[in-house]
């Protein structure tokens, strides 16, 4: 019983590693474009990728990690 418990468990930690992992190579790159712009629809480049993110997915970043993505992608 507990080795069928270890079992499912590792399986349960490996599927969220690999959906976690999928979902952060579908991230926009917003990289390329100006921030308060028409492109951006007037918002900051991490507020545009929060939005594109919750179009995509229907679930929202936190701001904190929209910031860190946006710094990501320009290198810094």
């Amino acid at each position: 019983m507990r080795v069928l418990a270890s079992l499912v468990l590792a399986a349960l930690v490996v599927g969220a590693l690999l959906v976690q992992g999928a979902a952060a190579q579908q991230v926009p790159n917003v990289s390329t474009l100006e921030p308060f712009s028409q492109q951006t629809m007037y918002m900051s480049l991490p507020g545009y990728l929060r939005w594109l993110v919750f179009q995509q997915t229907g679930n929202w970043i936190s701001r904190a990690e929209a910031e860190r993505i946006v710094r990501q992608q320009a290198g810094r």
